[in-house]
């Protein structure tokens, strides 16, 4: 298991630099520290005040704990109004080697332990240091695992020098083609699992997941289209745009469970409407993502309001049944209030 020396020589009476308080912080305040650490690795979005409104932290508090983290030995630097730990710092590659879990894994895992019986002493334990790395409202910035990191430290590295990359042997989901693509990474997604990039062949931004890059290969060329580089809208069906829509649903039994299985973070969006009934009330960047879930439970689903989503199973059923009818047999389009 790895530790971070920075964090032994602040335990180390022999070496220590920072005042009594900083020993003798409670628990919470140090688990308000280690996510601020996260938050500040390769910090390219928050603000002191992004970080303070986060973490539930006073201005002043957030400077004190960055002036702890370089006495221990880290290099803190700042871009524009962001700080951030610099990837030189001597425990960088520790820390950001760490295995962590994504959102949705965290969810999944944070259910398993409600399950243990409240008995269990592990119980306690097991959420205690779920708690420390994770905000159950807004899951700290999770870390690469280790066979991905060299990528991640490339697109970091391109990302603060405002470089072109290529991405060799990038494995695309649509038609399984693997080649390679140049592009302009600018942002990457809380859990370090996709990249948002400007695709200079299509001319849009674009999401690119880390575990379908081969290499990647930084270049000499500055970025070109720095003006259209946007962060768009992921959905809870993983699907990414700039454009909202708002999708209502009304659920049973056996399609609220399948969507709470598949997409757990679309709990959040759930509530009872009915007995045995629930209503899904959330945006989408795309219907396809919510129009096949709908597909295969048309029998257990009624769109409440969506006429996007109509019109886009209207045409997917055209596309693949000969002889379509989504209005008939079953709550599939139907749109009356209940």
């Amino acid at each position: 298991m790895h530790t971070v020396p920075g964090i032994r020589r602040m335990r180390d009476p022999a070496v220590r630099t920072m005042t009594d308080e900083h020993y003798g912080m409670d628990q919470p305040k140090l688990e308000r520290l280690l996510r601020l650490m996260m938050l500040l690795t390769a910090n390219t979005t928050y603000t002191v005040d992004d970080l303070a409104e986060r973490l539930g932290m006073s201005r002043r508090t957030i400077y004190r704990y960055i002036d702890t983290f370089r006495e221990a030995g880290f290099v803190v630097r700042k871009s524009g109004d962001c700080i951030r730990l610099d990837k030189t710092s001597p425990h960088f590659r520790e820390i950001s080697q760490l295995v962590h879990f994504t959102e949705e894994e965290a969810v999944i895992l944070s259910r398993a332990i409600e399950s243990i019986d409240d008995t269990n002493l592990l119980k306690q334990n097991l959420k205690r240091k779920l708690c420390t790395v994770y905000d159950n409202k807004a899951l700290a910035q999770s870390v690469v695992r280790r066979a991905q990191a060299s990528n991640i430290h490339t697109l970091l590295e391109a990302i603060e020098q405002r470089r072109q990359v290529v991405l060799l042997g990038y494995r695309s989901a649509h038609g399984g083609a693997v080649r390679d693509r140049r592009v302009e990474p600018f942002a990457f997604t809380a859990n370090y699992v996709q990249v948002w990039c400007y695709d200079d062949e299509e001319g849009l931004c674009k999401l690119f997941k880390t575990a379908r890059i081969g290499r990647v290969e930084m270049t000499t060329e500055e970025w070109m289209h720095e003006a259209e580089h946007r962060e768009g809208f992921v959905d809870l069906f993983r699907m990414h745009g700039e454009e909202r829509h708002r999708v209502r649903l009304e659920l049973g039994i056996r399609s609220r469970n399948l969507l709470v299985e598949e997409y757990p973070l679309a709990e959040r969006d759930l509530s009872p409407c009915a007995p045995g009934r629930w209503l899904l009330d959330t945006e989408v960047a795309d219907f396809a993502g919510v129009g096949r879930f709908v597909a295969g439970l048309l029998d257990d689903v009624r769109i409440v309001s969506s006429p996007g989503l109509e019109a886009y199973l209207r045409g997917y059923f055209a596309k693949y049944l000969p002889c379509p009818d989504v209005d008939k047999g079953g709550t599939g389009t139907g749109t009356s209030e209940r």
